[in-house]
């Protein structure tokens, strides 16, 4: 008789109850993202993404009640740089936050220790170093390598920290609108970057406000809104113009060509953003 894998659970919410201050941004809130099905949560601003990556990231916990849960990779504790390498995450905030004088090669390896820029006690071999230029040419950012980080452009930047995620070659990506900011070019070379990882087999998860983000092979979509999961299923049945229309209170006709989705204001419509 064949063995069958069973795929692994990347991560499973289960009727999560989470705060941001003394705001309560979920309740209930059910979610499983099963290992190779790479899964977009698309959302108005205010809707909870936030919140929600940072549950992920354990930058904030939900409330303890019964019968609810967070397991990622099927476990509900984690030393949280352990979890850091292997759900390698890439957010906005954390390019914010990245220290403007570490050089790309040093952005690059802190991956392996989840840090920020790397420290006299962290111990690099010469396989490391090895892994961080390769990853470096394969994001064609080699030249880059001892570039200042607050010196390089956004998309360096971002694929810069692609490059910090990818070093230890984690079971998956947590993604945070990840072409905000980037121009036509640096965008769309960003998302052939995505393109390519999904197709070697690697699950991620983006989470954004844009439509075009959503790469092809992306097939599964998550709507979100007011803390809620409105629409959860494949992405040509979820990516309509109703769905959308509602998601964001505004009239709106969505498009596709050649696998991506686009939304403009729908026919007719008069009524002002």
């Amino acid at each position: 008789m064949m063995a069958y894998h069973k795929k692994e659970a990347v991560i499973d919410i289960h009727h999560v109850t989470a705060y941001c201050g003394t705001t309560c941004v979920f309740r209930d809130l059910s979610l499983t993202v099963q290992e190779g099905c790479s899964t977009a949560v698309l959302g108005p601003n205010g809707s909870g993404k936030t919140t929600l990556l940072k549950l992920l990231s354990r930058d904030i916990y939900p409330v303890v009640v019964p019968d609810s849960h967070i397991l990622i990779f099927g476990r509900e504790r984690w030393n949280v740089w352990d979890l850091r390498v292997r759900l390698g995450i890439v957010s906005h905030e954390l390019q914010q936050n990245y220290l403007p004088d570490v050089h790309g090669i040093n952005v690059i390896l802190s991956g392996i220790y989840a840090s920020i820029d790397i420290w006299q006690n962290q111990q690099f071999s010469k396989d490391d170093l090895k892994k961080a230029e390769a990853v470096m040419e394969e994001l064609g950012i080699g030249a880059l390598k001892y570039r200042a980080f607050g010196s390089m452009s956004t998309g360096q930047q971002r694929r810069f920290l692609l490059g910090r995620a990818l070093i230890s070659d984690p079971d998956a990506l947590l993604l945070d609108e990840p072409t905000t900011g980037l121009d036509l070019s640096a965008t769309f070379h960003y998302l052939e970057t995505l393109r390519m990882l999904m197709r070697s087999g690697k699950t991620v998860m983006l989470v954004t406000h844009h439509l075009h983000e959503i790469p092809p092979e992306i097939e599964r979509v998550v709507l979100i809104k007011n803390g809620s999961i409105v629409s959860d299923g494949n992405k040509a049945e979820v990516l309509t113009s109703e769905s959308l229309s509602g998601l964001f209170d505004y009239p709106l006709q969505v498009m596709t060509v050649n696998g991506y989705y686009q939304v403009l204001p729908a026919l007719g419509s008069n009524q002002l953003p």
